[in-house]
C-alpha cells in the first residue's frame, strides 16, 4: 500500500493551504468554503422585515436585527429594505439591502449615522473562536453601495462583554467607496488576552457600520485595525451634506476563519426562525361572546405565540 505524506495542500497561486496537517497526530484542518451554520450574523442577506420595509424612525423598525440612528445632523432619514438590481453584490446572489436615505445634514461635532448589530455573548462564546488568543481570528465580510464619491465609512467592533478589563474596540478602515458601486469589505479580527465572552444570552460582540461620525467620536491618531480605545478614524462629510445621498449594506457574514468564504445563503424559512427569536408578529383573533363571562359583546383576544423556543 502507498501513502502521500505532505504538510499541507494548497492550489496553484493561493496564498493559504486548503489543507494543513498536524504532523504529530496525523489529523488536519481545511478551509472549506460551502460548510453549514458558519455564519454568526442572523439575516445577513437583508430579507426578512417583519415590522415593515420603511420608517424615518431610530431603532429596529425595518429589516430585523439591524438597529440604524441618526442624532444631530439635521435631517430625518428613511430607513428601509430595498431590492438590490445588479453590480457586484447582485451577482454574488443578494436581493435585499438595509438603505439609509437622507437630505443634506449638517456636520456638527455631536452627530452620528450608523447602523448597529448585536450579538449574544454565548453566541461568541460557543462559536470555536479563541478569543483570547490573538493567533486565532475571525472575518466579517459585507457589502457597500453609496451615492456619493470619496465616502469613507468606517466599522467598528465592539466588545461590550468584557467586564472589569473594559470595553474592547477594534476599528476598521473601509477603503474609500466608489459612487453607485458595490463593494464588497473584508476585516479579519484577531483575538486578545482581555476579551470576555460569558455563556448568557448578554450583549457580547456588537458591530457598528458608520456612514458618518462626527469629531467627538473620532480620533486620527488610533491605530486602525487593531484593539484600541474608542475613536474611529476622521469621515469625509460630503456624503452627510449631499442632498438625497443613499448607503447600502447587504451580504453581512461572521465566520471563525482567518479569511473570508463565500457568503452562506439559507432559506428563508431558517432566516424568518432566527429572526423570530427576538422578534415575532402576533396572530391575533378577536372573539364576542354575549353573556360569557367577558361580558356582553365585550371581545375576547386569543394570541399564538411560537412556544417552541
Amino acid at each position: 500500500m502507498s501513502e502521500i505524506k505532505v504538510n499541507s495542500i494548497k492550489g496553484v497561486g493561493a496564498s493559504a493551504a486548503a489543507i494543513t496537517v498536524n504532523n504529530s497526530d496525523g489529523t488536519c484542518t481545511a478551509n472549506i468554503t460551502n460548510r453549514s451554520n458558519k455564519n454568526i450574523i442572523i439575516n445577513g442577506d437583508m430579507r426578512v422585515a417583519q415590522r415593515g420595509t420603511s420608517s424615518t424612525s431610530n431603532g429596529y423598525q425595518t429589516v430585523d436585527r439591524y438597529k440604524p440612528y441618526e442624532a444631530n445632523t439635521g435631517v430625518t432619514p428613511t430607513y428601509s429594505q430595498v431590492d438590490v438590481t445588479s453590480g457586484g453584490a447582485y451577482d454574488a446572489g443578494f436581493r435585499k439591502a438595509l438603505q439609509i436615505t437622507k437630505g443634506a445634514g449638517t456636520a456638527n461635532a455631536n452627530s452620528q449615522v450608523n447602523v448597529t448589530y448585536k450579538i449574544e455573548a454565548q453566541d461568541i462564546a460557543n462559536s470555536g473562536w479563541k478569543y483570547k488568543d490573538p493567533n486565532s481570528k475571525i472575518t466579517m465580510s459585507f457589502w457597500l453601495k453609496t451615492s456619493v464619491s470619496n465616502h469613507n465609512p468606517q466599522l467598528l467592533v465592539i466588545d461590550d462583554d468584557s467586564g472589569t478589563a473594559g470595553t474592547k474596540y477594534y476599528q476598521v478602515d473601509i477603503p474609500t467607496l466608489t459612487a453607485d458601486t458595490w463593494t464588497k469589505v473584508t476585516a479579519t479580527i484577531p483575538g486578545h488576552a482581555d476579551q470576555v465572552y460569558n455563556n448568557d444570552n448578554g450583549s457580547g460582540m456588537e458591530f457598528q457600520i458608520i456612514p458618518w461620525y462626527g469629531t467627538d467620536f473620532t480620533d486620527a491618531s488610533n491605530t486602525m485595525n487593531a484593539w484600541t480605545t474608542f475613536g474611529t478614524k476622521p469621515v469625509n462629510s460630503t456624503w452627510l451634506t449631499t442632498n438625497n445621498s443613499t448607503f447600502q449594506i447587504t451580504g453581512i457574514q461572521l465566520e471563525v476563519s482567518d479569511h473570508a468564504t463565500d457568503f452562506e445563503h439559507r432559506s428563508y424559512g431558517q432566516e424568518l426562525a432566527l429572526c423570530e427569536r427576538y422578534f415575532e408578529i402576533l396572530e391575533v383573533e378577536r372573539y364576542s361572546f354575549c353573556g360569557s363571562n367577558h361580558g356582553a359583546g365585550a371581545p375576547y383576544v386569543k394570541i399564538y405565540w411560537n412556544t417552541k423556543k
